[in-house]
């Protein structure tokens, strides 16, 4: 399913549920890259609130949620510093 034009139907349309799910799933993994960097507590911190930020998006914008989160897992992959 393409994130950006996943659709704007409530939440029990199978395809939103669906994006929920991968969403929620990916955060999950992306806190966990998080935890497990040899960064120092203050910039984990920093990263953690960028994913709380992107929790609180996607309950009110599911697909910025989504785009959000492939940024910040994009720059983690690429060794950036994830920007908000």
């Amino acid at each position: 399913m393409d994130v950006a034009s996943a659709p704007a139907e409530g939440p029990d349309d199978p395809e939103v549920t669906a994006l929920y799910a991968l969403v929620a799933e990916r955060l999950k993994q992306a806190h966990d890259r998080v935890h497990a960097l040899n960064v120092s507590a203050d910039a984990k911190t920093a990263l953690t609130r960028q994913l709380l930020i992107v929790t609180e998006t996607a309950k009110r914008d599911l697909p910025e949620a989504a785009r959000r989160l492939s940024r910040f897992v994009h720059d983690l992959d690429a060794g950036h510093p994830p920007r908000d």
